[in-house]
Formats: C-alpha cells, structure tokens, sequence
C-alpha cells in the first residue's frame, strides 16, 4: 500500500535561492551535510544522502517547480515528488506534494521532508 504527502512551508528568501539549494550539489551538501549528485537537468539521475534517496528529475522549470520520480524498490506505481516555489513579498512558498510513498517509510519520510529536507533549506537559507 502506498500513502500520498502533502506540505508546504515559507522560506525568507527568493525562488531563486530556494531552487538553488534543491538543485545545485554544492549547496546540497551544505544543508545535508553529505555529498550530492545533482543537475537542475530533464532526465538527469540524482543521488542525494550517500544513495539513501535516489530518482530522476521529470520536469525542470527554474525557480518555479521540479518534478522526479523517488526510486523505492520495485514499485508498481512511480513515487512523484513536486515542488512548486511562489514568490510571495520577501518570502517564497514551497509547496510539496510527494505521491505513492510506499507505507512502511511514510513516517521516516514525511519526518524527512519537514525535518531534514526542506527544514534544512529553510534553515540555512534564513541563516543569513
């Protein structure tokens, strides 16, 4: 059985920066801590948190949205993550939809998502 999740949360800082920390390697490792293979490319497959997420990146439009197929084993139905970065004033609204997570990682997951994830960025986005 698979779970679909839904978030979203404001970061102080422009869609620019925002899709930068998610695409860019360099800034990855920042906020993760660990290495990154990562292009802001159609078709390119990434590699995040030493193999622990791996995927490809569907769509890729700067600063407003990226779409990638989570690889989870041998699912049926492909886990889409999609995130979508709207300027609003000096902030900019991530919203997150990731569908078919497989439900025996759902919580380890969505923990990941708000805690390590996006927390991360927002974090070291707003640090300085």
């Amino acid at each position: 059985m698979t779970m679909d999740f839904q978030y979203q949360l404001e970061i102080l800082a422009e869609p620019e920066e925002v899709f930068a920390a998610l695409t860019n390697p360099f800034q990855i490792e920042l906020w993760s801590g660990y290495p990154a293979d990562m292009k802001a490319e159609k078709g390119y497959v990434f590699s995040l948190w030493e193999g622990d997420i791996t995927g490809v990146n569907l769509e890729v439009i700067p600063h407003c949205k990226l779409v990638q197929e989570w690889f989870f084993g041998e699912q049926e139905e492909a886990s889409v993550v999609e995130i979508t970065l709207k300027k609003q004033h000096q902030k900019t609204l991530v919203q997150l939809s990731h569908t078919y997570i497989p439900e025996e990682v759902y919580e380890e997951i969505t923990e990941g998502w708000r805690e390590y994830y996006l927390g991360s960025v927002k974090n070291m986005l707003e640090m300085y």
